[in-house]
C-alpha cells in the first residue's frame, strides 16, 4: 500500500508538486524538532498548523500524503510546526499558547505522559460531542486501552485521540544468541523471568567478543522515573501509589505513597547487581551480575542504543522506533530479535492488581485540539482521518509509529522490518504500566529519577533512597492537595 504511495510520489511530477505545496516544515531536530520561536511558519490562516513529533517531521511529505489517502480534503493545508526540542519544553510551549487562548497553532501533538494535567485545568476541547459517533466507538472500544485512558478526562470523555502507543522491548542479537546455543524465539510471547534472562544473557555475553552486554537507560532523567524504574517495580509487584487500578491517576493526597515497599526495593537489588554484580552490597545472589555496564548512569536512550546499532552489544531495552533503525539491513537487519519485557514474579502474583509479569512502561502521543482554534471542522476531519486503518499501517511503515488499534497491528504483515515483530509487539502492548500521570506528576518525576538513580549507583542503600523518595513524593502529594 504504501510503496505505491512512495512510487507516486517519484513518478507523478503533478502530485509531488502539489505535496510540497501543501506541506510547509519548521525545524528539523530534536524530540519534536527545533523550537520555532512564534507558532508561526509562514501558512497564516490559509494552513491547519499542528506541532508534529520528529518523525512527522523528517517524512513530512509523505505523511501528508498518507492522510489524504485516508480520507483528509486535499483542501486542508497541513503546516507541521516544533514544540520544543524536549518533552519538557513542548509541554511548557504548550501551556504558555494555551494559557494565552491563542488560536494556534489548531492541533497538537500531546506526550501521553503529561496530557492529563491539560485536561485537568480546561485547556483543551471536549471530543466526545463532537466526533462522528463510529470514530469515538472506535478510539473507545478497539484502541490499546491505557493509551485512550491518557487521553480521557475524569468526566470518562474524549479530550485527545492516540496517534501512537509506545511500549518497550528487549533487542537482541539473535545470531550471538543461537551461537551461545540458546533460543530466544520461543519468548515472543511467553516471556522468561529477570532471573533467567540475565544467566542466560550473561553466558551470551560470556561468549561473545562485544563490548556491552544488556543496555538500558539508567540516567537520573524522566526516562527512568517513567519507564525503566517503573517497569522493574511493576514487574516486581510494587507500585508507586498502591494498587494501580484504584491510585495510579489520583487522587492527589489520599492515596499511599508505596516506593519503599519489599517489591520495589528488591526490583532495584535486582537491577544493582546487573551493574555491579553479586559481591557488591544491596544485590541479589540469585541474578547473573555485572551484565550492565556503569555507563548506564549516564546513558539516555540515544547513548543507550548506540553500541547495539553497531553490532557491539548483547541487548537492548527500546522503544519501537529503535526496532526500525536497528532491523535495517545496513545495521542488524535479521540478526535482531525482539522480546517482551521479562518478569520479576509471575503474573497475578504482585502485591497490587496489573502488577507482576511482564510489564512495558506506557508512552505515546496524542493529538488533541486546541479549544480556541477558528478551524475545528478542520481539525476533526485530521483526527477522523488518523483513526483509519489506512493511515495506520502507513505511518507504522514510514515512521514505525504503532498503530494505537491492536487489530490493525497485527494484521500488519507486509510492513517491512516492523512485520518481522509483530507478535512481540502485540504482546507487550497488551502488558503495560502508565506512569502516574497526574498534575503532580511533572514535580514528582525528578525526584523519582534521582533517588532511583542514586540507589543504582550505590550512593546511598536501596532502602534509604526509597525512604527519602517516599518523603519527598509525600510532601508533594500533600503540597499539591492543600493549593
Amino acid at each position: 500500500m504504501v510503496s505505491n504511495h512512495r512510487q507516486q510520489a517519484s513518478s507523478n511530477g503533478t502530485r509531488s508538486l502539489r505535496r510540497r505545496r501543501f506541506v510547509k516544515t519548521v525545524g528539523t531536530v530534536g524530540i519534536a524538532a527545533t523550537v520555532a520561536g512564534c507558532y508561526g511558519g509562514g501558512g497564516g490562516d490559509s494552513a491547519l498548523q499542528l506541532t508534529a513529533t520528529n518523525e512527522w517531521q523528517n517524512n513530512s511529505e509523505e505523511i501528508t500524503q498518507a492522510l489524504y489517502d485516508a480520507g483528509l480534503s486535499e483542501d486542508i493545508e497541513l503546516e507541521f510546526i516544533s514544540g520544543g526540542e524536549t518533552t519538557d519544553e513542548m509541554q511548557n510551549q504548550y501551556s504558555q499558547w494555551l494559557s494565552a487562548r491563542q488560536e494556534k497553532p489548531d492541533l497538537m501533538a500531546f506526550d501521553s505522559g503529561w496530557t492529563l494535567p491539560f485536561i485537568a485545568r480546561g485547556q483543551l476541547q471536549n471530543l466526545e460531542a463532537e466526533l462522528p459517533d463510529g470514530v469515538l466507538d472506535t478510539v473507545h472500544n478497539d484502541y490499546f486501552g491505557q493509551s485512550v485512558e491518557t487521553a480521557t478526562g475524569p468526566d470518562s470523555e474524549l479530550y485527545g485521540v492516540p496517534l501512537y502507543p509506545d511500549f518497550p522491548t528487549i533487542q537482541y542479537r539473535k545470531d550471538l544468541v543461537s551461537d551461545a546455543g540458546y533460543d530466544w524465539e520461543q519468548y515472543r510471547s511467553d516471556p522468561m523471568s529477570w532471573e533467567q534472562f540475565s544467566h542466560e544473557l550473561k553466558d551470551v555475553f560470556e561468549q561473545s567478543d562485544v563490548t556491552y552486554g544488556y543496555n538500558w537507560q539508567a540516567a537520573p532523567e524522566i526516562q527512568l522515573s517513567c519507564c525503566v524504574f517503573n517497569e522493574f517495580l511493576s514487574s516486581w509487584g510494587g507500585a508507586y501509589f498502591g494498587n494501580p487500578e484504584e491510585n495510579l491517576y489520583g487522587e492527589i493526597g489520599d492515596r499511599p505513597v508505596t516506593v519503599d515497599e519489599e517489591p520495589v526495593l528488591d526490583s532495584l537489588r535486582m537491577a544493582r547487581t546487573f551493574i555491579h554484580g553479586t559481591d557488591a552490597p544491596d544485590t541479589l545472589d540469585e541474578f547473573a551480575g555485572e551484565i550492565t555496564s556503569t555507563e548506564a548512569f549516564q546513558w539516555g536512550l540515544s547513548p543507550s542504543m548506540r553500541p547495539f546499532t553497531d553490532g557491539d552489544a548483547v541487548a537492548l531495552r527500546n522503544w519501537p522506533y529503535s526496532i526500525n533503525i536497528n532491523g535495517v539491513e545496513d545495521a542488524l537487519g535479521e540478526d535482531m530479535g525482539v522480546i517482551p519485557m521479562p518478569y520479576g514474579v509471575p503474573a497475578g502474583e504482585g502485591d497490587y492488581p496489573g502488577t507482576g509479569g511482564s510489564i512495558g512502561a506506557l508512552g505515546g502521543w496524542n493529538y488533541s485540539v486546541n479549544p480556541n482554534t477558528n478551524r475545528l471542522e478542520d481539525c476533526l476531519e485530521f483526527l477522523e482521518a488518523l483513526t483509519s486503518e489506512e493511515f495506520q499501517r502507513a505511518n507504522f511503515e514510514l515512521v514505525g509509529h504503532i498503530p494505537p488499534n491492536p487489530e490493525v497491528l497485527e494484521s500488519s504483515t507486509d510492513v517491512p522490518i516492523m512485520s518481522r515483530y509483530l507478535e512481540p509487539l502485540s504482546f507487550a502492548g497488551e502488558h503495560t504500566m502508565a506512569r502516574p500521570a497526574t498534575a503532580v506528576w511533572s514535580q514528582q518525576s525528578d525526584p523519582v529519577a534521582q533517588e532511583a538513580n542514586a540507589a543504582l549507583m550505590g550512593d546511598v542503600s536501596v532502602s534509604d533512597a526509597m525512604s527519602e523518595l517516599r518523603s519527598r513524593l509525600t510532601d508533594l502529594e500533600e503540597s499539591a492537595s492543600e493549593s
